[in-house]
């Protein structure tokens, strides 16, 4: 991993969590115990707090950031998947940012609840608990209790939970030669 100190911030990063050796974290970042953070993603706190509570994924590629003096937090087990943006807002525990998915200033995913893939949070939004929201801009369309929506929000925690462990202990570099 690449960490960097800004303006005498540095990022913490719990020992039980897994920061991927290409993932870039600067500034007040705090990773908690069971968090990871995959590849090529970048958590930018160099004006914000961003907080990653114990058990939250943000996967490959993905960018997290804020204005001046906000706290972006990314709750307990909550999930940013693959190549989204989350910038000055807020997600519940449990809460799942699908694929290239953009959640703006102000908004807040309520806990449980899940933004589907390609969607646009715009500022300000604020998505309930348990629901699913998609589109661009994006609409709460329907409770997501006993949908897949639901499986994934439930299951995505605890694999990448143990994928991130299988991660810290096999992932070895390889030497090229020539």
């Amino acid at each position: 991993m690449s960490c960097y100190e800004f303006e005498g911030r540095a990022p913490q990063v719990h020992p039980e969590a897994f920061v991927a050796p290409t993932a870039t974290l600067i500034g007040d970042v705090r990773v908690e115990r069971g968090a990871s953070v995959w590849y090529g993603a970048v958590l930018r706190a160099d004006i914000c707090t961003i907080i990653v509570r114990e058990g939250a994924n943000v996967q490959d590629n993905s960018v997290v950031h804020g204005a001046p003096d906000t706290v972006v937090e990314i709750g307990a087990g909550a999930t940013v998947a693959h190549t989204c943006v989350v910038h000055g807002a807020t997600l519940g525990a449990k809460a799942l940012v699908g694929n290239g998915s953009t959640v703006l200033d102000g908004a807040s995913i309520g806990a449980g609840s899940m933004v589907a893939a390609g969607s646009l949070i715009t500022p300000g939004t604020e998505v309930p608990d348990g629901v699913l929201a998609a589109g661009s801009p994006a609409q709460v369309k329907k409770p997501i209790e006993g949908t897949g929506a639901q499986f994934w929000v439930d299951a995505n925690p605890p694999y990448y939970a143990e994928l991130a462990q299988r991660h810290r202990a096999g992932l070895r570099p390889l030497v090229s030669e020539g």
